[in-house]
């Protein structure tokens, strides 16, 4: 094996490309997007997938990165304090290594980490491809057809690779009943290193300050999933404003900097399941193969432990990748499905459906201190329990000739 395409310049891809490199592979990463992309909201590493990127030699620039959130406040409708948190107690964290960062600060080390010896191609994408005994036959948008001995996907929710390869999305996308709005907004709130939550039932609204940042809004509402194409925006937004017309707190403001929002982004809430994340010489990593929705809090990990252990396997069998997507596959199947079950616990702490619920979480958040004097641990330890629940193999490395 020679040589490996990679569709995606996110996490998953670059950190893929980063280890295939130190095996002694080609690699190229196409994508779709003119550059890396900035910005987007805080992301979180935990557990192995912090191992990873101190095997990367990456962890230093990546903790100089954190955010230092310092506090997670839930308010009511009328901006009265309900519970404040240290998020590393509320999640768990006290016991793991986990790194906070913001998403662009984490691909801009990767690309930095990967920019020298491996070939990207922006503003393009993969339309075709043909797996024969000789390769994989790829072709492009616009550049010139291609042949690699692998192909994979990293290219997040709507992989175009999986749907050449497997066919529509609809089939193991798995909505949770539930979409999202996120965008910048002016510092015009008084916040500095904290995120802020407003609910009402079904519907919640959170301002995240991280440091010299602007702050990020993320809207988010349960109900049956909306039939609004994701490259509609303006549809989008005036979906968002219908749903969230009304409420108080500053929902009224963010819904009118939503309008200008350069970077607004919305889409459903929602977990890809496959039965199998390979076929031939063509294979899925990250939110492709396995997107556990940002209501786990784990996505970014698992994409960051699943692109080291898919590079390892390759390695492990530079001359068979029949074998080696497989095994990857094995490898990670149990760690992803553990992870994507943290998404069911989320949404009861940051979208309570019903009055009742949210009535019920509100009055466990009042009792926490007084939980955690007696002893009394939150769920935040099953996030900690999946995010350290695999043994990563050794790293990849170039065969000796």
């Amino acid at each position: 094996m020679t040589s490996v395409l990679i569709s995606g310049a996110s996490v998953a891809g670059p950190v893929l490309a980063f280890w295939l490199r130190r095996a002694g592979v080609e690699v190229t990463v196409v994508e779709r997007a003119p550059a890396v992309r900035g910005g987007g909201y805080p992301i979180d590493l935990r557990g192995v997938a912090v191992d990873v990127v101190e095997r990367m030699g990456l962890l230093e620039r990546v903790e100089a990165a954190r955010t230092g959130t310092r506090h997670l406040t839930f308010v009511s409708e009328r901006g009265r304090t309900i519970a404040a948190f240290d998020p590393a107690t509320l999640l768990g964290e006290q016991t793991i290594r986990a790194v906070e960062l913001p998403r662009g600060d984490l691909t801009a080390v990767l690309w930095e980490a990967t920019r020298d010896d491996v070939e990207y191609v922006f503003d393009d994408c993969v339309v075709g491809l043909d797996d024969r005994p000789d390769g994989v036959h790829v072709a492009f948008r616009d550049g010139a057809p291609r042949v690699f001995d692998l192909v994979i996907g990293a290219d997040g929710l709507h992989s175009g690779v999986r749907a050449l390869t497997f066919g529509p999305e609809a089939p193991f996308r798995r909505d949770l009943d539930a979409c999202y709005a996120a965008f910048t907004v002016p510092e015009t709130f008084g916040l500095e290193r904290e995120a802020v939550m407003m609910n009402v039932p079904g519907r919640s609204a959170t301002l995240y300050a991280v440091r010299d940042q602007a702050p990020t809004a993320i809207l988010s509402f349960s109900g049956p999933t909306p039939t609004v194409d994701h490259r509609d925006t303006e549809g989008q937004r005036r979906l968002v404003e219908h749903v969230f017309g009304g409420i108080g707190w500053r929902v009224p403001e963010l819904l009118v900097r939503m309008r200008t929002a350069e970077d607004f982004y919305f889409d459903t809430v929602s977990q890809i399941r496959m039965p199998s994340w390979t076929r031939g010489r063509v294979g899925l990593v990250g939110d492709a193969a396995y997107a556990p929705s940002f209501r786990s809090g784990q996505g970014t990990s698992i994409a960051t432990v699943g692109a080291y252990v898919l590079a390892a396997e390759i390695a492990a069998r530079p001359d068979d990748a029949a074998a080696a997507l497989p095994a990857y596959e094995a490898r990670m199947r149990d760690f992803v499905t553990r992870n994507q079950e943290l998404a069911t616990s989320g949404a009861r702490v940051v979208s309570p459906a019903t009055p009742l619920q949210l009535h019920t979480r509100n009055a466990l958040f009042r009792l926490a201190p007084l939980l955690t004097r007696f002893g009394v641990k939150g769920g935040g330890g099953d996030i900690a329990g999946a995010a350290t629940d695999l043994a990563l193999p050794p790293a990849p490395r170039a065969v000796a000739a």
